[in-house]
């Protein structure tokens, strides 16, 4: 009798630990997240959910697949029509120098790469979020020419084709059934090949990145970071920007969302933060393993000469790729100056397609790691703009070989005059580097960047001279340094 009663006794401590432990954890536990833990920054990722049972197929056309994702993700397409990577296109902005706001982006703007998307809408087009723009006439307004397999789908055999279309063979039922959180796969399939092949465009960017030790990019290889786990997404809203094709610096992303607080135990390291972004230590060096493009020369195109894809192409002319290169370094605010169709240009100077906003003098820049690319492209040598060729399909360049056609097809239609003369002109972009960060170990040491052999060319950035002697900007701004009226 007395053992049941202690029997008795020991199960109710234990149903009583088993109920009050858990409650006292969760009491323990419901407290702010520590600042200084950069993985309270971190989304939680969501339970993946199988969908091989869920959908079942045949499916005809891409759009059937979005016509199916859409009877129950039902907000997801009004969601999508008004995101970037569907729009390719900026909320208006006011550039510097201009009375009126204007909308940037792929849809309507140039680059020194593959130049523009309008009259060559099919091949660009590969690499847009949806189907079937080959024209002026998409239809941005309907949600079933939205392609949710190409950010979501987890195969690894989902293909597109021109103006967006899946290719030929593709098993759009396995697609669909896929679908998942995008992985870096997802995102790299355009990403990493913009401008035309892998590593081309970014400096920072490239298939490296699919399957990275820590020695690429420490958040990616240590600790298998995918994109949206930085590029935090809500409503299909994609967080960053770049400006190649956003000049204002709304959406940005921050280091210092994840890495709060006081940053490094070093104080004079963390003198720096007010005038040195994060990625100018820890992105030392770009293109760590494939080479990326720094020049273009359009005017080489059209000879019929050996041919690499690294240094010589027919339809593409001559390239110079470069690997582990040292960035350039500029002031950057976040905001951009950006060359528009029809801005009239000096051919005897270089023109800055996108140059980076901010100065020593601008409290809200900071000195950045940037990828300059630099490109000889077509102009119209009379009213003295850059042109727009048409280069894919009838009449494009990369069929017929002839500059004065390309320009003819493509001048009208973006509605600008072409004078029936051209040549070719010299032009760079900026392009900001901010992935393949390195661990700490490998960041920039002090002498990296002072002393003698310093890779920061000083008064280019409006410094008298190297700051550990002459000072930092703020003693610089507000008093004249001693020995500066020798200088």
């Amino acid at each position: 009798m007395k053992e049941s009663k202690y029997i008795w006794i020991i199960g109710l401590v234990v149903t009583l630990l088993i109920i009050i432990v858990p409650i006292i954890s969760v009491m323990a536990d419901d407290t702010e997240p520590d600042p200084t833990d950069p993985w309270t920054g971190v989304p939680e990722r969501r339970p993946h959910v199988d969908h091989t049972s869920l959908i079942e197929g045949p499916f005809e056309t891409g759009s059937d697949v979005t016509r199916r994702c859409l009877e129950c993700h039902e907000d997801a397409g009004q969601q999508m029509l008004t995101s970037v990577h569907w729009k390719w296109e900026s909320d208006p902005v006011l550039l510097p120098g201009r009375d009126e706001p204007v909308t940037i982006g792929k849809k309507n703007q140039i680059n020194n790469f593959c130049i523009g998307i309008q009259s060559n809408w099919t091949g660009c087009t590969r690499c847009h979020a949806g189907y079937g723009w080959e024209n002026a006439e998409f239809d941005f307004s309907n949600e079933e020419n939205i392609d949710c397999l190409v950010c979501h789908e987890q195969t690894g055999g989902y293909v597109k084709s021109n103006s967006g279309l899946p290719a030929e063979g593709v098993d759009l039922v396995a697609a669909a059934q896929s679908v998942a959180t995008p992985t870096r796969q997802n995102c790299g399939g355009c990403h990493f090949n913009g401008g035309g092949g892998n590593a081309v465009k970014h400096g920072d960017l490239d298939s490296s990145l699919f399957f990275p030790t820590e020695s690429v990019d420490v958040h990616m290889g240590r600790f298998d970071f995918q994109c949206v786990d930085c590029h935090k997404t809500e409503d299909h809203q994609i967080k960053g920007h770049l400006i190649s094709v956003s000049a204002d610096d709304k959406n940005t992303l921050s280091c210092t969302e994840c890495h709060g607080g006081v940053i490094h135990e070093d104080e004079r390291i963390n003198s720096h933060l007010d005038a040195v972004a994060c990625q100018t230590c820890h992105v030392p060096q770009g293109a760590i393993r494939d080479a990326t493009k720094m020049d273009w020369d359009w005017s080489a195109a059209g000879q019929d000469l050996p041919e690499d894809p690294h240094v010589y192409l027919k339809i593409k002319g001559s390239f110079v790729y470069e690997k582990n290169f040292t960035p350039d370094y500029a002031w950057f605010n976040g905001k951009a100056d950006r060359y528009l169709l029809g801005d009239v240009i000096d051919p005897t100077q270089m023109t800055v397609l996108n140059q980076p906003l901010g100065g020593i003098d601008d409290p809200t820049a900071k000195i950045w790691p940037f990828k300059i690319h630099t490109a000889r492209q077509i102009y119209d040598s009379e009213y003295n703009y850059l042109i727009q060729p048409k280069t894919v399909g009838e009449g494009g360049y990369w069929t017929e070989f002839d500059w004065d056609l390309a320009a003819r097809l493509g001048m009208e239609t973006i509605g600008l005059p072409y004078s029936g003369e051209y040549g070719f002109v010299q032009t760079e972009m900026y392009w900001s580097l901010t992935h393949m960060v390195q661990p700490k170990e490998h960041a920039l040491q002090c002498s990296d960047c002072h002393g003698e052999n310093g890779r920061m060319d000083w008064e280019a950035l409006g410094y008298y001279g190297d700051p550990i002697r002459w000072g930092g900007r703020t003693p610089m701004l507000d008093s004249v340094v001693p020995g500066m009226e020798e200088k």
